[in-house]
């Protein structure tokens, strides 16, 4: 059985492990004159006072390897294809060759046919997503010291979430498979489910997966406001900044209304914003993710993947064991 799984999903692991190879080598020759710019770590060039060369990498890190945000956020689609293009095919084919009635009628029994190919399948692309994460995590490192690992560039695709994120295409795709009989809608089934349930897990249950740590303090008439964004520092560039506002002198949260009020008459009386605020007592205030927690999100974040590819799967195996085809 494992040989047959291997010769039925050869074509996918060769695909996928050229894949994974590309990104790695290309990685690899953008990486190394990215962490050439601190050859003695980034996290020399932490705090307000840096070295003129620590100001002249951060510089260049900006100038030279600008694009890594985006072109890593193009990569968050790479744990869907690993895990879509394992489970896709893995019930849909049979059903689309019409070789199920033969595959299911041999000596192997077909649930243990199901359980091969799952843990197989399932093992390989946790495997192909874990060594993805790896190497980006491995190329972000100057970055993730200086500007923390919450953001979705980050995030999305470093430590053990893109595992959980594959495991998760895997299940969503193996399922929609087995529902609607053809690999190609499964895999657009798939990828709908899959962006769907990211979006809402990454944009609503991320920030709260801890309470968030808060600071208020008073605008110091030298800071340098905003109205519609406090510029209030968490104390470190690493934290993840979940919201930000003003309150009066009694405490009370203050509208974008109120901050854009205050900001006219401050112009209309000559003044910086800031002395205006300091003046009347007004607080600012942020709400954060201290950067200590990242491992603790990650954690967290795959286990709700994980459980929701474990009841998909059962699902598979319910349908099975019914023989609902």
């Amino acid at each position: 059985m494992t040989w047959l799984t291997w010769r039925q999903h050869r074509a996918e692991m060769y695909t996928l492990g050229l894949l994974v190879a590309a990104i790695a080598v290309f990685l690899l020759a953008v990486g190394l004159p990215l962490h050439s710019l601190f050859p003695n770590g980034a996290s020399q060039c932490l705090g307000i006072d840096v070295t003129e060369a620590c100001s002249t990498a951060i510089r260049r890190l900006n100038e030279e390897h600008g694009y890594a945000s985006k072109m890593l956020n193009l990569f968050s689609l790479v744990p869907f294809l690993i895990g879509a293009f394992f489970g896709a095919p893995l019930v849909a084919r049979e059903m689309e060759a019409g070789t199920w009635q033969f595959a299911w009628t041999q000596s192997v029994p077909r649930m243990r046919w199901l359980a091969v190919k799952l843990g197989a399948l399932g093992l390989a692309a946790a495997l192909f997503a874990g060594i993805f994460a790896a190497v980006v995590t491995w190329y972000r490192q100057p970055m993730d010291v200086l500007d923390g690992r919450f953001g979705a560039d980050a995030f999305d695709v470093e430590g053990l979430a893109p595992a959980g994120y594959a495991l998760f295409a895997f299940a969503v795709a193996t399922a929609a498979g087995a529902v609607l009989r053809r690999s190609l809608p499964a895999l657009a089934v798939a990828l709908g489910a899959f962006l769907a349930v990211r979006v809402f897990v990454g944009g609503w249950l991320r920030p709260n997966y801890q309470e968030p740590q808060r600071l208020v303090e008073l605008v110091a008439a030298g800071d340098p406001a905003d109205p519609g964004n406090p510029r209030m520092s968490t104390g470190s560039a690493a934290d993840w900044t979940i919201a930000t506002g003003y309150l009066d002198s009694s405490g009370r949260p203050l509208s974008l209304y109120d901050a854009v009020t205050m900001y006219s008459a401050a112009e209309k009386e000559g003044v910086k914003f800031s002395a205006y605020l300091h003046e009347r007592g007004v607080q600012q205030w942020v709400e954060y993710q201290p950067t200590g927690r990242f491992w603790t999100f990650q954690l967290a974040e795959t286990a709700i993947f994980v459980g929701l590819a474990a009841a998909l799967l059962a699902f598979v195996v319910w349908r099975f064991k019914r023989r609902v085809f």
